[in-house]
């Protein structure tokens, strides 16, 4: 077509067929302002998990691939083969930042929407990876992503603000959580040390913080203390200890869930946390067993090198600790399977080790 003399008719009706295979390859509907809006957040989730996946697992492939092409269909017109690609590429990305911009325009989001968010901005930064050549526009394009993760990142930083300002107002401290699972529905966050203002410990190291880290920095260490707060509340040492590692497990699962999070704070907060959520197990061991191991200890039941009977009598009579703690705790909440099958090999293996050494 293009040596016939309908250069112009070629390029169109080229970048016309492509789009559409291209729509085929996503399906992806294009969502605006007045859409999200209007959307139940339920749907929304289920659309932001898409987007997520395709920009993740799908573009670079499909890019690399369209590049290809216009190279093979234009082999003789590189110039021209390389605007389309530009323009292919451009409104390919165009469309997908469409989606992110029409999230941060319309409402404000509660709290349990941040890590949606977190990961539409680790998204974004995957899509500004992208080996989209050096065609006239790609730098506008790469601009205009960098303006759409901002955006991005200032929801999130909202809603972090609405996070310190909830925990700062929280008098809820003072009604007891059933079953002890707060964080099912609450937020995010989690403890770490007190850091210099403009820096965050990166494993052995104090590197430069971002605001954004800052902010981060700042809301995790409200929850900490928060959460520290509450757990006093619990009159059973025990249950205590549950608290602390249901909330702290969660914490740390939400974080590490976060590529791009989890970078921000650094592996030396993972394995403070990790060291306190050890802490908090061997508590929990004994403040509710140790009483128990007791009962069936051979020391303390022997006088003058016999055991006395009436000693042995006592020991028994204190074994009923063992149902108390098995009828009471059967009532409280383990949120995690991991954690319950740890706390299970950990109970199992230290009575019953006492058991074969009675």
């Amino acid at each position: 077509m293009i040596f016939a003399g309908y250069k112009a008719e070629c390029c169109i009706t080229y970048t016309g067929l492509r789009l559409k295979a291209l729509d085929a390859e996503l399906s992806f509907e294009t969502i605006n302002a007045g859409d999200a809006e209007r959307m139940s957040w339920e749907s929304l989730e289920v659309e932001i998990g898409n987007w997520i996946n395709v920009i993740k697992h799908r573009t670079d492939n499909l890019v690399s691939a369209e590049r290809k092409l216009c190279d093979s269909v234009f082999s003789k017109h590189p110039l021209i083969g390389r605007r389309l690609f530009g323009e292919l590429v451009t409104s390919l990305t165009t469309r997908f930042l469409n989606f992110p911009n029409a999230l941060v325009w319309p409402r404000q989001y509660s709290m349990e929407k941040l890590f949606k968010f977190l990961d539409i901005y680790e998204a974004l930064s995957e899509l500004r990876k992208l080996d989209i050549g050096n065609y006239l526009s790609a730098k506008e394009l790469v601009s205009e992503t960098s303006l759409v993760q901002c955006k991005i990142g200032e929801t999130a930083v909202s809603i972090f603000s609405q996070l310190e300002n909830s925990i700062k107002n929280d008098n809820a401290g003072r009604i007891l959580v059933p079953g002890e699972g707060v964080f099912r529905k609450r937020e995010e966050g989690s403890t770490v040390e007190k850091v210099p203002e403009n820096d965050i410990q990166k494993d052995d190291r104090c590197l430069p913080a971002s605001p954004f880290a800052l902010k981060l920095m700042k809301s995790m260490d409200l929850l900490e203390a928060n959460i520290e707060m509450k757990s006093t509340l619990y009159k059973s040492p025990s249950l205590r200890y549950i608290f602390l590692m249901n909330n702290g497990r969660y914490i740390l699962h939400k974080i590490k869930e976060s590529t791009e999070v989890h970078e921000l704070i650094g592996h030396a907060w993972s394995r403070k946390r990790t060291s306190e959520l050890r802490r908090y197990h061997k508590m929990y061991q004994k403040e509710t067993w140790g009483n128990v191991l007791q009962t069936i200890s051979h020391e303390g039941v022997q006088v003058n090198g016999k055991v006395s009977k009436t000693k042995l009598k006592e020991r028994f009579k204190n074994f009923i600790l063992f149902d108390e703690i098995l009828r009471t705790h059967s009532t409280w909440v383990v949120s995690y399977g991991e954690l319950k099958s740890v706390l299970r090999v950990s109970i199992s293996s230290v009575m019953i080790t006492a058991y074969r050494l009675s």
